[in-house]
């Protein structure tokens, strides 16, 4: 068995691979076995809406770096753009009318700092500052909105919020944030009046930082990653028919969420902010 690299670099992504299947883990981030089995159904239809996903995140991008509005939205009616990505785009410029509404700015913000041997980064959509307040906004393009419970307990929520307070000072005059004043948004393009907010405080900051810790040493500890027990999930995953868990993809209406795209990095570590091990 190939051993965890060390440092490792863990992501809300690659954590949250682990929690729903350790073997999914292993043959992804230690084995890197690339596996051709699609992650849902009907897969053209799956692969467009990943696409506009990712083209409605770099629209607002270009919005929260001064891009003026108005040639945005010419990209998102262009004819060849899909109705989906118009809608969403339609949905933001409603919503967030106004720059100064955020307070000051941080789009596509990268944050890192040392777990145990290893380290935790995150790339966030935005981070908004105001009077020593943080907001972490992530835009959603779900076909179906997540209950709020669920999206609570994602790792993205955990290490999102964990990352802003420990490693976030330079985004506050050199002052920490403190946890009670952090808040992470979930905005979702296609339920626009329905966003979810997760506030933070102390209490469960110290509850992240002891389970992101626990989980790391077990994953660094570990000898063997079992399949999962939940085979529901193994509809959607590129290693099903690897693991002798099903031929055929789940649809992306169903699961949408499960299938999300995988974080890439393309990142210059010697920019990021972190604290130094």
């Amino acid at each position: 068995m190939t051993a965890l690299p060390a440092p490792f670099t863990f992501s809300q992504s690659s954590l949250q691979n682990y929690f729903d299947c350790p073997r999914r883990f292993e043959l992804r981030y230690i084995e890197k076995l690339n596996w051709p089995a699609v992650e849902a159904e009907p897969v053209a239809e799956n692969e467009r809406r990943m696409a506009d996903g990712n083209f409605f995140h770099r629209l607002v991008q270009q919005y929260l770096l001064g891009l003026p509005a108005d040639k945005l939205s010419r990209l998102a009616s262009a004819p060849e753009a899909s109705p989906d990505l118009l809608r969403w785009w339609d949905n933001f410029q409603q919503n967030f009318r106004s720059l100064t509404d955020f307070g000051s700015l941080h789009p596509e913000a990268v944050l890192s700092a040392p777990i145990g041997n290893h380290r935790l980064l995150a790339k966030f959509d935005l981070i908004a500052v105001r009077d020593g307040r943080a907001t972490i906004y992530d835009w959603k393009t779900y076909h179906k909105r997540p209950k709020d419970e669920w999206m609570a307990v994602r790792m993205q929520t955990k290490v999102y919020r964990h990352l802003l307070a420990k490693a976030g000072s330079h985004l506050n005059g050199g002052k920490p944030f403190a946890p009670e004043a952090i808040q992470m948004t979930y905005w979702y393009a296609d339920y626009p009046s329905e966003p979810a907010a997760f506030r933070y405080d102390a209490a469960q900051f110290k509850r992240d930082e002891s389970a992101l810790e626990t989980l790391i040493a077990e994953i660094e500890s570990s000898t063997s990653f079992p399949l999962t027990g939940d085979e529901g999930k193994c509809r959607y995953c590129a290693y099903r028919s690897y693991c002798k868990r099903g031929a055929r993809a789940g649809d992306w209406h169903d699961a949408e969420a499960e299938a999300e795209a995988h974080e890439t990095f393309d990142i210059n570590f010697e920019q990021i902010a972190e604290i130094a091990f």
